[in-house]
């Protein structure tokens, strides 16, 4: 059905989120997307925090953005993004990314992706992951009656970070309104992430600098431990679930995600603590 060929398309413009400011990802690999034309998908996102790997900084972000990904028939695909934090009264755009990437097949049910994005940050970014402009990522995914897939992302800049991040999801179809013309589907996803944290050593130290109030963490005077030798280490980050419900036509997908997202005890942002995300987006495919 015609309606299925968006789907793919978003987890491109997912997959910058993801390294950026969001775990979002969509129920259909991009491999699968169809390869007998150029497409071009525009969307928009709403969200009311912006989510690193399951984590948030000090202060809630609810923000905006706005996406264009141009995928060709090989696979090769450009992406970009645009972000707007809405209690950001200094400028206009809060962040942008540049990315691009290739998506195929490795056989009848393995697909991979493989991509680099760059993200500008203004000065003092609150981003917790404005210290890592660049992002280098790899992703395999198995189809079967589920789809489970193995990502690697190494995002370096003044720090340098890897996440593994595993997860199985899988689709749902409730139905329709009108035969063969539209599908609303549910796609319940489950995720673990793993990575170091050098990322928030940096975030930690600019906040400092900036004469921000913090809460007592490692590295902060008061305490015995430092950031630096808890970010060396590769720890469990945080498990996830997440619950999207997609209406889907033709052209375009309108669709509500929520994200419960558990913080393991390893974490230096928010050890141990439960973190909702609520996202809506809207995308349109030529």
């Amino acid at each position: 059905m015609k309606y299925a060929l968006i789907l793919p398309v978003l987890w491109l413009c997912h997959s910058t989120v993801q390294a950026q400011t969001d775990t979002t990802r969509t129920q259909t690999d991009s491999a699968q997307i169809n390869n007998k034309k150029v497409t071009l998908t525009l969307g928009t996102l709403y969200s009311n925090n912006a989510n690193y790997y399951g984590q948030t900084a000090t202060k809630t972000m609810a923000y905006v953005a706005a996406s264009a990904t141009l995928q060709f028939r090989s696979g090769i695909y450009f992406s970009g993004m645009g972000y707007r934090l809405l209690n950001d009264s200094g400028s206009i755009v809060s962040a942008t990314s540049a990315g691009a990437g290739i998506a195929f097949k490795m056989g009848k049910k393995l697909t991979a992706d493989l991509s680099y994005s760059h993200t500008f940050f203004p000065v003092n970014s609150p981003f917790l992951q404005a210290a890592n402009t660049d992002n280098a990522a790899g992703s395999l995914k198995y189809h079967y009656w589920m789809t489970s897939g193995v990502n690697v992302d190494y995002a370096f800049g003044k720090q340098q970070d890897i996440f593994v991040t595993l997860s199985t999801e899988k689709l749902i179809r409730l139905g329709s309104f009108s035969k063969r013309k539209d599908l609303i589907t549910l796609t319940p996803l489950v995720e673990a992430v793993g990575g170091t944290q050098h990322f928030y050593q940096a975030y930690v130290k600019e906040k400092k600098l900036l004469g921000l109030p913090l809460p007592l963490l490692p590295g902060i005077p008061g305490t015995s431990e430092t950031v630096t030798q808890e970010a060396t280490r590769f720890d469990l980050l945080s498990y996830s679930l997440r619950v999207p419900l997609a209406y889907n036509r033709a052209h375009y997908m309108i669709e509500l995600a929520y994200q419960l997202s558990v913080l393991s005890d390893k974490a230096l942002s928010g050890a141990g603590n439960a973190n909702s995300f609520f996202n809506c987006s809207f995308y349109y495919q030529f």
